[in-house]
């Protein structure tokens, strides 16, 4: 994939691994459009970067297939989507209140599993009518898994059980859009400093940072555009999913 000249979406892009790649990718000379829930986020983020953004609920259908149509009416069809919105809930199975929340549990799957699988299909939809390159490439989906899904920890069911799936939707997915064009690849990030660790205390974070064997510290959002860049550049990655943790493996808790 040429980055250069390609329009490229980037969900959850008001922070975090979003903004991050969404920079990264703008440098590198794409036309960035920026999808958050958080809507003034994503136009701050796109503002910055000469693109446009979009307030956009993944986990509903209408929300992204009202968001891609406009994206391909008013800029053109995409070639790059990554996937970074997501929420988080902690919680156990069988707590002191009780059972967990049903409730929580299906919000956090809907977020980052249907979520995720919502913008694909949409997209990707999209992507196959663009003009293919030399090699057949019509476009790249970069999904976010995380260690979480082969390590979660105690009270990490509904995160986990999320990104497992998007896990394990990688290669039917890259499998399937093969036909058109379309590559799939999620990408397993370890400890990273977002705003959701960044928010811990200190005393937390260097705790987090300590069991990480090297390099001892939490990663830069950075290093994740980074390793997005390079998929969307490499066509031989896909249908796999890619950790970036620095070699650090969960405890149970």
């Amino acid at each position: 994939m040429i980055i250069k000249g390609s329009i490229a979406i980037v969900t959850g892009a008001a922070s975090g691994l979003g903004a991050a790649t969404a920079a990264t990718l703008a440098g590198a000379g794409a036309r960035i459009v920026a999808f958050d829930l958080n809507e003034a986020g994503a136009k701050a983020t796109a503002e910055k970067l000469g693109g446009i953004g979009f307030g956009v609920d993944v986990s509903n259908a209408a929300s992204v297939e009202g968001a891609v149509s406009e994206v391909v009416k008013s800029v053109g069809i995409p070639s790059i989507l990554v996937n970074c919105a997501g929420i988080v809930h902690g919680e156990r199975i069988v707590g002191r209140e009780g059972p967990a929340d049903l409730d929580a549990f299906a919000r956090v799957i809907n977020v980052n599993l249907i979520g995720t699988f919502n913008m694909m299909r949409v997209t990707a939809t999209a992507m196959s009518r663009n003009e293919p390159s030399p090699s057949g490439e019509r476009g790249v989906i970069i999904n976010t898994a995380s260690i979480a899904a082969f390590e979660g920890q105690i009270g990490q069911a509904a995160y986990a059980a999320s990104k497992g799936g998007v896990a394990s939707l990688t290669l039917p997915a890259a499998r399937e859009l093969s036909r058109h064009g379309v590559r799939v690849v999620s990408i397993a990030p370890g400890l990273f400093g977002t705003p959701m660790l960044m928010g811990l205390p200190d005393e937390v974070q260097e705790s987090l940072a300590a069991n990480t064997p090297f390099p001892k510290r939490l990663g830069d959002p950075a290093e994740y555009g980074r390793l997005a860049m390079h998929i969307c550049e490499n066509e031989m990655i896909n249908g796999e999913t890619i950790r970036i943790d620095g070699a650090v493996r969960l405890e149970p808790k």
